[in-house]
């Protein structure tokens, strides 16, 4: 009977530890919160809902020249702000980096400067306010993408696209379903104060209001004029194509009155060096290299091989093409080399992007090279940097290779026919070229459009268990239908995992920043709105289980985690999971191209992100330009004054001593009988012999 209770004993340990490791922790608590809401709810009452306007400041033109930020703009990451948003932060300007003209360093003592911190919530002023250091906030729950794009577009001189003065074409704005009191945030301004620069009214914008903003209830305050953008406005995942083009108006073209569109700058900061998915004949300026004793053909389908491009899928008749070597004809050893324009890089690391097809033989194999030219080389040096053979064969697969060239320099693709029968060949398409770093791992779901149709809601899908470089075993736990109370809406969790180096590692995890990130395959990289979240793990974070003991969330998970079994049979111990119900809506999902062929894509990274503790080293703080020149102004006033005053008391003191000494030396030659007459040839001052002795 004891040995039964002891067994009952461990049965409820045993299930309660199983309820701790499979808790799941919202990021956002399960609220889907816009910007506004979450400025709502901590008690702000700003202008438009994020815009900081001080009294008696008026809202300027984007038009102004002072108003206008140089291309690379100065900012201060502040200590308040929590370690996810600094890593979303500097992805954030990664993104403007690689898409825009735009770019952001370190403050060095530049006049006028962003001071990122953690306020109450997220807001901005719009626009160079020339006064020093300028504040923007991100606040809890403001480390989203889309949300610190939104933030940065405000103080780069950027209104909400709804308060355009041509707003009322496009939108209609429900007055009697606004808050009171909150009517004010729905003024629209003529093109004196907010110019569109001639780009047209954008439905997808990052900076428009969603249909629900400042709602009383639950109606939409906004209602699209076209149905069908009703549930696009208020997107929170990245730069439109509509902000792009906007933002390289507003910095690259001249727009003082009656002056002709000049270019301001010539951008130096874009990481981004080619895209190129072989619709136009030149094929991006690509060439047939020497050395070779076979060709890459520019091609629709191939027999055997793919009977469509990567870029369109067969969805458009008399377009879609890639490169193709073919491998089904020939002898053993025949090669093709398709070699990229130049490129000149700025950066010492580059990310290669491309999906390859292969059906050829087994041991075809696709090597990727570049040619180095140096003062040494001027003709260029190859340098192999992968080789791909095997694999999945029949299906277009994405593939992302690390470059490191600091040198001007070419990419080479070669082909290579090996021993093995072939049906076909090897193939190429939507190569993407940038000075940006690769993610570490991509996880491909097959058949998602039937998973989505057939998958309950509360039903989890699990990503293979991944290494991170400094050897964290990690998993994505995914609900492809979401949890139970929300079925419209995917739900993604991070979960370290026991793996093979757990002896070694420090425990708790100590600030791990994983990206997880919903690929839009869109074949140009500049052009995809990718839906991000990062999730940080804080080694001080705790958790308490149903038996009252508290652990910490991110310890070993052989620890806090619960014992399970892997596809393939083995076990492993999972930790509890750390993310947001509110990934992405089915609505926005079905969007843009996150489903193609069948299939999504997220790509995958979990990294150190210790630095970020780090506090940026930077010079004494100018909280207002103005006020600093005023203070610098009476400081050197006071300063002349105060020299002044010392240079007279010096002065005084050496007089009255020179006077003293004078008299008792008077008094002395007077007793001795060598008294002389007082000097009357010039000297001013009675302490001059003093200083100058005869």
């Amino acid at each position: 009977m004891a040995s039964l209770h002891a067994l009952l004993i461990l049965c409820v340990c045993a299930t309660a530890l199983c309820l701790v490791s499979n808790t799941e922790v919202d990021v956002d608590n399960g609220k889907d919160q816009d910007i506004f809401e979450i400025n709502e709810a901590a008690g702000l009452d700003l202008v438009e809902g994020d815009i900081l306007i001080n009294e008696g400041e008026g809202r300027n033109t984007i038009l102004g020249e002072e108003y206008r930020w140089p291309t690379t703009v100065p900012y201060v990451l502040d200590s308040s702000l929590e370690i996810n948003a600094k890593g979303m932060i500097l992805k954030a300007f990664e993104q403007y980096r690689l898409k825009t003209c735009v770019d952001f360093k370190a403050w060095d003592g530049e006049p006028n400067y962003i001071f990122v911190f953690k306020g109450s919530g997220c807001y901005s002023k719009v626009g160079n306010r020339q006064m020093g250091k300028q504040e923007l906030s991100i606040g809890a729950n403001c480390d989203s993408l889309g949300t610190v794009e939104h933030e940065f577009l405000h103080a780069l001189g950027f209104w909400h696209e709804q308060s355009r003065s041509d707003r009322d074409d496009y939108v209609t704005i429900m007055w009697d379903q606004i808050q009171e009191g909150k009517e004010h945030n729905f003024n629209s301004y003529d093109e004196t104060v907010s110019s569109s620069l001639g780009v047209p009214y954008d439905y997808g914008s990052v900076m428009h209001y969603s249909k629900t903003s400042f709602s009383k209830a639950s109606e939409p305050t906004i209602v699209t004029k076209i149905p069908e953008f009703l549930d696009v406005i208020g997107q929170r995942m990245e730069f439109s194509d509509s902000d792009l083009k906007f933002m390289i108006k507003h910095f690259l073209w001249k727009t003082r009155l009656n002056d002709p569109p000049l270019f301001l700058y010539k951008s130096t900061a874009s990481t981004f060096l080619d895209s190129c998915h072989f619709e136009e004949p030149n094929i991006c300026g690509m060439i047939q290299g020497d050395g070779g004793n076979a060709k890459w053909a520019r091609v629709q389908m191939v027999e055997g091989g793919p009977q469509t491009d990567y870029t369109n899928l067969g969805q458009c008749q008399g377009v879609g093409f890639f490169m193709h070597f073919s491998t089904a004809t020939g002898t053993q050893g025949d090669t093709a080399y398709l070699e990229s324009r130049l490129f000149y890089p700025k950066r010492r690391s580059q990310c290669l992007q491309f999906y390859h097809y292969n059906s050829g033989g087994v041991d075809d194999q696709l090597n990727i090279w570049v040619r180095e030219y140096t003062t040494e080389n001027p003709k260029g040096t190859l340098r192999l940097i992968q080789k791909i053979s095997g694999g999945l064969q029949g299906s277009w697969e994405l593939y992302h290779v690390t470059l490191d060239v600091a040198d001007k320099f070419r990419v080479v693709f070669e082909g290579v026919k090996g021993r093995d029968t072939s049906k076909s060949g090897l193939s190429l398409d939507d190569i993407n070229l940038s000075e940006t770093k690769c993610p570490q791992y991509t996880w491909r779901i097959r058949d998602f459009t039937s998973l989505l149709a057939t998958t309950p809601a509360g039903s989890k899908t699990y990503s293979p268990r991944l290494l991170s470089p400094d050897g964290y075993s990690f998993q994505i736990g995914l609900y492809i239908n979401g949890l139970k109370d929300s079925p419209d809406k995917m739900a993604i969790y991070l979960h370290l995992t026991s793996g093979p180096n757990d002896d070694n590692l420090q425990w708790p995890c100590p600030w791990r920043q994983a990206s997880m990130e919903l690929m839009d395959q869109n074949p140009d990289i500049q052009h995809r709105m990718n839906n991000i979240r990062m999730i940080t793990t804080d080694p001080t974070k705790t958790s308490t289980d149903p038996m009252g003991n508290v652990e910490y969330f991110w310890d070993d998970p052989r620890k806090v985690g619960s014992l399970v079994t892997d596809t393939d049979g083995s076990k492993f111990y999972r930790g509890p999971g750390y993310g947001t119900s509110n990934y992405i809506t089915h609505d926005r999902l079905k969007s843009r191209s996150f489903i193609k062929g069948d299939d999504v894509i997220f790509l995958l990274s979990l990294d150190d992100v210790t630095g970020l503790w780090k506090t940026q080293p930077r010079r004494p703080e100018i909280r207002d330009l103005r006020l600093e020149i005023d203070d610098a102004i009476g400081s050197s006033t006071a300063t002349v004054a105060i020299s002044v005053f010392v240079a007279a008391v010096m002065f005084l003191g050496l007089a009255v001593g020179a006077m003293f000494y004078m008299r008792r030396r008077r008094r002395l030659m007077e007793r001795d009988g060598e008294f002389e007459p007082e000097r009357t040839d010039g000297c001013m001052f009675p302490y001059t012999s003093f200083l100058l002795p005869q």
